[in-house]
């Protein structure tokens, strides 16, 4: 579900999660099915997250994981995008973005 306070409310996101042979040691990869307009997350959802990649901890919860990708949804980290363009626009014109990511969400997740 989008966090309320994003302009991903009211949508519903649907995620592939993939465990390496070697879970926990190893992050899993997790990438979103559904189209979402977002700095962080390109066009074959593919996610930009730290704990997905260097700061993986094998202490982690899938639980743990799912929140910090919900939190990126709240606060996108336009200093470290997979989509230049979008993270332009998200420092740049927020409205813009948010009308954006918005219509997006009314397109692809309700």
């Amino acid at each position: 579900m989008g966090p309320p306070d994003s302009p991903f409310a009211g949508g519903v996101f649907f995620l592939s999660i993939t465990f390496p042979p070697d879970y926990p040691f190893k992050p899993p990869k997790i990438t979103f099915d559904t189209r979402i307009y977002h700095p962080n997350i390109s066009n074959t959802g593919s996610i930009c997250l730290d704990i997905l990649k260097s700061q993986w901890s094998p202490a982690l919860t899938i639980a743990k994981v799912l929140l910090s990708v919900c939190s990126l949804l709240t606060d996108a980290n336009p200093d470290d995008p997979l989509v230049p363009d979008i993270a332009n626009l998200y420092k740049t014109n927020r409205e813009q973005y948010d009308a954006t990511a918005k219509e997006w969400t009314k397109k692809y997740a309700v």
